[in-house]
């Protein structure tokens, strides 16, 4: 197995749709209700529709960095789905890093509230204690933009750490990452260490403006990164948690001489919990969903099926289909899972820059291609993410040892922690791009 590290080119400045042509209004994270009006986000024309810039970076690998779809098939590997709209996706190993398809892989996008799965991977390590408590106050709930996703937190009520992260993963609510964020000592220590993390990590193409991923000018990030970024907080147990987890009970206001009363929270994921007419996905245990204006629908999910452990990213789909961005990342897994072993890797998530890789065997295979992947010395925790209502689609939790240890079909990943060299040098930071600079766009309250 190869994530080794490439040479990163030069990255061009993202062609990106003004406001002003064919921008539908904002949608909700939350699909629209029975009985609601589902607004279908608009086929551009020909004409208008942005391109991608002709040379975009080569982290990961040459052929990522060219726009288009990449992939190399084998013999007996199917085709692509013909029914992909999206501007950017793709689909990698989660264990090896392999990339066995992408397209625009390396296209900074909007990256709308998929961007919580960097906030999540930076601040996660910070709050140790779940059940730490905070009391609200006004300052931490300002600034929240217009039309935001929201959890329901209230100032001057008290809420646990656990509290505030379910918000954040099941109802991405911009008024928990507003808490947590002023609980990490602000806006610009927040944004500051979510770019740096994100260099750490070698997502080059990602630029952070605002923890909550609130359409700003400049903020972006690419299917690519958003990939890089969702298998680094995979490997850390909290994360899987909260990723996999479909219900939980959340804090309601108290009231003086009651008990606090709770209510329901589910999971905006629909490959997790399934609903309005998306079924849930076979072995789906995260990660993050999103939508705005500016950046229409984004996902980023990651499934595991006979062993095997696949991450894809789909960024703004086009098609008028509903809940395209979950069809198409369906579709994509699909393909991933029946061609793992049948087709030559097009690139390889790379390590993060203080990962000290360890060497290769020699002779040996990268995952994707006709040979099986070997597997990693080390083994990421299991999930019991069933404490917190349930697996929703990720399958029957299975009990094991007297209920020691719960295993989520699907939930066990086996991402590899040693991050195999080959030998490679590592790419320097990509070259900033302008920015682009649109109004900023809602993300709209369930």
């Amino acid at each position: 197995m190869s994530v080794s590290n490439r040479t990163a080119g030069a990255v061009a400045a993202a062609l990106l749709l003004p406001f002003a042509i064919g921008v539908g209004p904002a949608h909700a994270d939350e699909p629209v209700k029975p009985g609601g009006t589902a607004t279908p986000t608009p086929t551009a024309t020909a004409s208008a529709s942005p391109q991608p810039p002709a040379n975009m970076s080569s982290v990961g690998g040459a052929l990522l960095g060219l726009p288009g779809t990449q992939v190399k098939l084998g013999a007996g590997a199917p085709v692509l789905p013909k029914e992909l709209s999206a501007r950017s996706w793709i689909v990698a190993d989660a264990e090896s890093g392999a990339v066995l398809a992408s397209h625009n892989a390396h296209w900074r996008l909007a990256p709308a509230s998929t961007l919580k799965m960097l906030f999540a991977d930076t601040l996660l390590p910070k709050f140790t204690d779940p059940q730490r408590t905070h009391l609200v106050t006004a300052q931490d709930l300002s600034g929240i933009g217009e039309g935001s996703s929201l959890v329901g937190i209230k100032e001057k009520q008290s809420y646990t750490v656990r509290d505030l992260w379910l918000g954040v993963f099941l109802r991405s609510g911009n008024d928990a990452v507003h808490v947590l964020t002023q609980m990490n000592q602000g806006l610009d220590r927040t944004v500051a260490e979510m770019n740096a993390h994100a260099a750490e990590l070698q997502a080059l193409d990602t630029q952070v403006k605002t923890p909550d991923g609130y359409d700003a000018p400049g903020q972006v990030s690419s299917a690519y990164d958003l990939t890089l970024i969702a298998r680094s907080g995979m490997q850390k147990p909290a994360f899987r948690e909260y990723a996999a987890t479909a219900r939980a009970a959340f804090p309601g206001e108290a009231k003086p001489g009651k008990k606090r009363e709770t209510f329901e929270i589910q999971n905006t994921n629909r490959l997790l919990t399934g609903d309005f007419g998306i079924a849930p996905y076979q072995g789906m245990a995260g990660v993050k969903n999103g939508n705005t204006t500016h950046a229409g629908a984004t996902f980023t999910g990651v499934a595991e099926r006979n062993g095997r452990v696949l991450l894809v990213t789909v960024m703004n789909p086009s098609s008028k289909e509903q809940h395209a961005v979950y069809k198409e990342a369906a579709r994509l897994l699909d393909w991933g899972f029946a061609a793992s072993g049948k087709v030559t890797p097009v690139g390889e998530l790379v390590a993060p820059r203080n990962v000290v890789p360890v060497a290769r065997p020699s002779g040996g295979t990268e995952s994707g291609a006709a040979a099986a992947p070997e597997r990693p010395q080390s083994v990421a925790p299991a999930v019991a993410a069933g404490a917190h209502g349930g697996s929703g689609g990720v399958g029957i939790a299975l009990a094991i040892a007297g209920g020691v240890l719960v295993l989520l079909a699907g939930a066990v990943f086996l991402v590899n922690r040693r991050w195999p060299a080959a030998g490679r040098p590592r790419p320097r930071p990509a070259a900033s791009d302008p920015a682009p600079a649109p109004g900023p766009g809602p993300e709209v309250a369930p």
